[in-house]
């Protein structure tokens, strides 16, 4: 059972620093958590302080649990904080989930993972309302058609919005006018979602943080998780001292290898890059004069949003090798000016790239090393809303309804041998494959 609460501690300064990027730049307040010293005792142990694990920390501490939340760097620090802030109606493996979840509540597979797909925005805006964060929330998204090709499967995206009741958020946009919302020659259409949000994820997720610490949680950031003895009462061992648990939730992505050797060979590192641009003055008006976030329906897409201030966060491709890239603006670069001509030779102020964590059959995974160790991974891309899906169905599966999160642990993830040095080289020529497949369709 929950018992009574108690605070972690903010201290002015945190240990460890955040990389160089925009969001780090222009965070909504200062402040950190110092490192765990000595041993505790909680209901709940969190590992990993990305969306997942402080989406998580919150939920349970809503519920009455004490929850001890443990991240190596700082909060927000991997791909939770690097990201490209859109919020979106899609789900990785939206297809594979319609075809193998089995006992979803409601019985119907197909309705059950389409109000899956909006439930995490609507958890975020319930809770930024609620604790009154400061992320720079937005409505508004396209999906371009990148090819005419690609026009007949967005309307079909549109028709069925419009038959689950979405009729007054989802509109098509023809080419034509396509071109007074985005000053760009590339797209042949687009379907235009107001459902669909955007932000400054590292302010979204610190923001609940201190929500989740304003509620009681203890949080402790520079605190290195070295191993998780399991047991009727698990045990965190960190570089800091021992957090004793009645349940355990692994919440650490791309960045971690705990959980091992169940979890090796499922999970793969893919480095995503982003830039942002010096603030553009009127010409963000020009080029994208709604404010609206974008991406395009190519496999390896481009996404872009403008920021608060009116720079222009421009994402794209992935380097799957598992391994950094060098230059992240001179690859992007081009892409950006292809994107908008008007911005040929724009001043690039920032670039930055995170590991988001790439399941090879693209559906979330959740599952237990343990009967009450859990973990959450895998979001292949689709991270913001999904992690706070997930961080719902885990804190209703460790309150006593786990239905949700057994349908999800059910689901089969194939292992690829060899070590994830191998299947990231398997990742990388998939997505070469589908690079060869997007010029003919």
């Amino acid at each position: 059972m929950p018992s009574t609460c108690w605070p972690g501690s903010i201290v002015p300064e945190a240990r460890a620093t955040y990389p160089d990027s925009y969001y780090a730049a222009s965070l909504a307040e200062g402040g950190g958590y110092g490192p765990l010293a000595g041993n505790r005792r909680v209901d709940v142990a969190v590992i990993g302080g990305g969306f997942t694990g402080v989406a998580s920390a919150l939920e349970l501490v809503e519920r009455g649990y004490t929850v001890a939340l443990i991240e190596a760097q700082r909060i927000g620090w991997g791909a939770s904080g690097r990201n490209g802030g859109q919020v979106t109606g899609s789900l990785s493996g939206e297809a594979g989930l319609k075809k193998h979840l089995r006992d979803v509540p409601g019985g119907d597979p197909a309705a059950f993972v389409w109000d899956l797909r909006w439930r995490g925005q609507r958890i975020i805006e319930q809770r930024v309302a609620r604790y009154g964060i400061a992320c720079d929330l937005k409505h508004g998204h396209l999906q371009a058609a990148w090819k005419p090709g690609h026009v007949a499967a967005l309307k079909a995206d549109l028709d069925a919005a419009r038959e689950r009741g979405m009729g007054d958020q989802v509109r098509w946009v023809e080419r034509d006018a396509l071109r007074e919302l985005l000053d760009t020659p590339l797209y042949h259409g687009a379907l235009r979602n107001d459902a669909n949000l955007h932000l400054h994820p590292l302010n979204l997720v610190r923001g609940q943080a201190r929500a989740a610490a304003s509620q009681g949680a203890a949080i402790f950031e520079a605190t290195r998780v070295l191993d998780i003895e399991h047991g009727a009462t698990p045990r965190v061992v960190t570089d800091g001292g021992v957090i004793t648990a009645d349940n355990v939730v692994l919440a650490g992505g791309a960045y971690h290898r705990l959980g091992r050797p169940e979890l090796t060979g499922k999970l793969f590192p893919a480095a995503l890059g982003i830039v942002a641009t010096a603030p553009l003055g009127e010409l963000a008006g020009q080029i994208n004069p709604e404010d609206l976030a974008v991406y395009d329906t190519r496999f390896v897409l481009d996404y872009y949003r403008l920021t608060a201030d009116r720079r222009l966060l421009f994402g794209g491709g992935a380097n799957y090798s598992g391994r950094e890239s060098s230059d992240i603006a001179a690859y992007l670069r081009p892409r950006l000016e292809a994107t908008f001509p008007a911005l040929a030779g724009v001043d690039i102020d920032y670039q930055w790239q995170g590991m988001a964590g790439i399941v090879p059959n693209r559906m979330p995974m959740l599952g237990r090393l343990a009967d009450n160790v859990y973990y959450a991974q895998g979001y292949s891309g689709h991270g913001i809303a999904t992690s706070h899906i997930v961080a719902r169905v885990l804190a209703e599966a460790i309150h006593g309804q786990a239905t949700t999160f057994d349908a999800f642990a059910g689901l089969e993830h194939g292992r690829v041998p060899f070590g994830e040095r191998f299947g990231n080289t398997l990742l990388a020529l998939g997505m070469t494959w589908y690079r060869l497949l997007e010029t003919i369709r």
